[in-house]
């Protein structure tokens, strides 16, 4: 497996899975202790966010939306509201960079992916983990199936948090076909080398990555 470097990455090769009943339990106990771990050293952060949602605009503080998890199975992930308007079902459309749904507040938690933390519960209720591929809206998963290679093949562990794509330079929306390839394939490179080791160093540049600000809006 390679060190870290400007990019991390690991070889490719499907015939080499470390996916193991006794590696899911581990991870499962690993993401378990961290997720509580760090939801209860941020509760003063959590709190503080909900009230500077309440008062910078209307709508909900979480926004939830069913999101395609293992095997496909669906779930309601949880994030903190960063738009005027909340599509949580239906017709979805991605933001893009300057949208004009998102809120001033919204813009800086997106940037700081502090938007993220609510799902640290979907992560405590087994229903995410702390490393995988990130999910996507039910509509976006039928979407890119149909076009893009191994799309499927994602569905095999629980989506993350955080990825090797979004560590690899594909954090944020995806807007071309090219782009959801390479996330993709990237996906598909973690499931098939997934260790606990790999989860470790994918937070740490993960945290480099939060503090760059860089693909996020």
């Amino acid at each position: 497996m390679a060190m870290l470097t400007s990019r991390l990455t690991v070889p490719y090769d499907f015939h080499r899975s470390s996916r193991s009943r006794r590696g899911e339990l581990c991870k499962r106990a690993f993401d378990l202790i961290f997720a509580s771990a760090i939801l209860i050293s941020v509760v003063p952060i959590l709190l503080a966010i909900a009230v500077a949602i309440r008062l910078d605009s209307r709508g909900p503080i979480l926004f939830r939306q069913t999101r395609g998890g293992m095997n496909g199975r669906p779930f309601r992930m949880y994030k903190f509201r960063t738009m005027s308007v909340t599509e949580e079902d239906g017709a979805i459309t991605q933001a893009t960079r300057g949208d004009p749904r998102i809120t001033p507040l919204g813009r800086r938690l997106r940037k700081s992916s502090l938007d993220e933390l609510p799902q640290l519960l979907n992560v405590i209720r087994g229903e995410m983990s702390l490393v995988g591929p990130r999910p996507h809206a039910l509509q976006h998963d039928i979407e890119f199936g149909k076009i893009v290679d191994g799309y499927a093949l994602r569905n095999q562990v629980k989506p993350g948090i955080t990825g090797l794509a979004q560590v690899n330079g594909l954090r944020g929306g995806v807007s071309t076909v090219d782009a959801i390839q390479r996330r993709v394939d990237l996906d598909i490179e973690y499931i098939t080398h997934c260790n606990l080791r790999l989860d470790l160093l994918i937070l740490v540049r993960t945290i480099r990555e939060v503090l760059r600000q860089t693909n996020a809006y």
